[in-house]
């Protein structure tokens, strides 16, 4: 597995060096800041594959690292880690451009996946947070007449498949979908390749919209 190059964006220096062990092996932290100008700086500097952002800065949000960097290194995957869970907190960062959103409740290896799921394309939210940001963008969506019937789309899928696309769509870990359904992981990952198959989709970010667009959620 490739190790994804990260930067830690928090204002704290111990919550910073926690992220930092607790990633271990699984990351190759490049860089470290801990306010808006310097995270900046160093990620335009170290070009990382994801940054893990705190929300609230000394002197701002995280959203404004997101807009000041997005235009200069698009390829940059940004996934907020806060000890908020404010709907309005996540819902600005979310729009800003971040690919996910986790508290500090969630553990090391659960971190670890979430930077590797962002790298990937995968859009990642603690569970209890993708209920609201499913129905905000489901709130935006356009019209989805002329699409398939949802319903017809939802034949094409065996009951535990319903049960798997629910879970990541609401943006839960492989660990926490095998968990909840008593089901191995190997198991999960097979269901979900299944389910992507069958909507014709490419990731979880993309099976996300697709879940809100037709109000599943």
């Amino acid at each position: 597995m490739t190790r994804p190059r990260v930067v830690v964006v928090d204002d704290h220096h111990l919550v910073r060096a926690g992220v930092i062990a607790e990633l271990g092996e699984a990351a190759e932290v490049v860089g470290e800041a801990d306010d808006i100008e310097p995270a900046i700086e160093t990620i335009l500097r170290t070009t990382p594959d994801v940054v893990l952002l705190d929300v609230h800065l000394p002197s701002g949000s995280g959203d404004a690292v997101i807009e000041a960097v997005s235009p200069r290194l698009p390829g940059v995957r940004f996934l907020a880690l806060s000890v908020s869970d404010a709907p309005e907190d996540v819902l600005n960062l979310v729009r800003a451009g971040a690919r996910g959103y986790v508290t500090k409740r969630i553990s090391g290896p659960e971190l670890a996946e979430a930077v590797h799921h962002v790298l990937g394309g995968d859009a990642v939210f603690s569970p209890k947070l993708a209920g609201f940001v499913l129905d905000a963008f489901a709130a935006t969506a356009p019209d989805v007449a002329g699409e398939d019937d949802p319903e017809d789309e939802l034949h094409r899928l065996t009951h535990r498949e319903r049960e798997v696309m629910q879970h990541l769509a609401r943006g839960y870990s492989y660990k926490e979908i095998a968990r909840e359904l008593s089901i191995s992981v190997r198991t999960v990952e097979s269901h979900t390749s299944a389910v992507l198959r069958k909507l014709q989709l490419s990731s979880r970010h993309e099976l996300t919209h697709w879940a809100a667009r037709r109000r599943l959620l």
